[in-house]
């Protein structure tokens, strides 16, 4: 039995894009669309809060699939 660590694979994807920091702002922009779903004094704001809320979850989708 050997008592040497094992070594973590080094990723080849940049910092910046991995799992963890891209869903937080999927999530991030998930909200933004709710808030702007549910808030009654701009009607432009309104208007965009689905498309928002969409792109945010595809962006959650795609990103769940990255390394972590």
């Amino acid at each position: 039995m050997s008592m040497t660590k094992p070594t973590k694979r080094k990723s080849r994807w940049p910092r910046w894009a991995r799992r963890g920091l891209l869903e937080n702002i999927a999530t991030a922009i998930i909200a933004i669309g709710f808030l702007m779903l549910f808030q009654p004094f701009a009607l432009a704001l309104y208007t965009y809060s689905f498309i928002t809320m969409l792109a945010g979850t595809v962006m959650f989708i795609i990103v769940s699939k990255f390394p972590e």
